[in-house]
């Protein structure tokens, strides 16, 4: 038909026509401004204290305390919980099911992350002289790398409630020492034994090391950490969470229930509707 067109076109006249008139200039719709984030305060709706909803997982809330990446307790977390969606909880337990079956109970670090948090984060960032722990998580990186290459992110999934970093432990747990402000530190990237004594079983780095030696399939690591690695992604995966593959410990519900919302509320067990 395309060809008939062009053919009818080339053989009739055309009917004369109106000489045009002079040209305007479009108007130029400005860029409309990307639609920010939905913001909920609290209660958080469908959400659980993780550790209330099965107590067999443990909990080591770093960024309720001082042994953290910036070095104090961050904005937002009034208390060392693990909150999650329902469904993500669910999901979860479902691993805590798996991986006792095997000997190993799950750890969790850090779950539900408000956005004040966030905000903390980048604050943080754009202030080049507090570097107090860069020894022990970033040793071999300079500070203003660490959004650029992705190691901390704004807005984060974190805030929607389904995703979470997580590590497994031997079971029955060993004790870990108390960290200890002030204490010599160690590079998250020193072999096992050597960096932060972690009850963690061997996964190649500490957690929140912000290295590529982090990173889920980094070759350099030894063949126990790649099979301590590959086992929690398996036992993940297998529940429905995805890997965020430049961080080992990093999961996210695929089927998550707010995948446009981040919530502000603190990380306190007033917070769970």
């Amino acid at each position: 038909m395309l060809a008939l067109a062009a053919l009818l076109g080339g053989c009739s006249r055309p009917e004369p026509r109106p000489a045009p008139a002079t040209p305007q200039p479009t108007p130029v719709s400005p860029t409309p401004a990307p639609t920010p984030p939905t913001s909920v305060a609290a209660p958080l709706p469908g959400f659980v204290v993780l550790t209330d909803f099965d107590p067999r997982i443990h909990a080591d809330i770093r960024y309720a305390t001082p042994h953290n990446f910036v070095g104090r307790p961050i904005a937002g977390y009034r208390e060392p919980l693990c909150l999650l969606t329902r469904q993500a909880a669910e999901a979860l337990r479902r691993v805590q099911d798996a991986a006792l079956a095997g000997g190993h109970s799950l750890k969790v670090y850090d779950c539900y992350r408000p956005q004040p948090a966030v905000d903390d984060f980048v604050a943080w960032s754009k202030r080049p002289g507090e570097q107090q722990t860069k020894a022990e998580f970033y040793p071999d990186l300079a500070k203003s790398r660490l959004f650029a290459d992705g190691y901390i992110g704004a807005p984060t999934a974190h805030s929607r409630g389904s995703t979470l970093d997580l590590t497994l432990v031997d079971e029955p747990a060993a004790s870990q020492p108390p960290y200890r402000v002030g204490q010599p530190l160690v590079a998250c990237t020193a072999p096992s034994g050597q960096r932060f004594a972690d009850n963690s079983i061997d996964m190649g780095t500490g957690f929140d090391c912000f290295d590529p030696r982090a990173h889920t399939a980094d070759p350099r690591i030894t063949a126990t950490a790649r099979d301590n690695r590959q086992l929690l992604r398996r036992l993940m995966t297998d529940a429905g969470f995805v890997n965020y593959d430049r961080e080992w410990w990093h999961y996210s519900l695929r089927d998550e229930p707010y995948p446009d919302t981040f919530f502000v509320a603190p990380v306190a067990r007033s917070s769970v509707g």
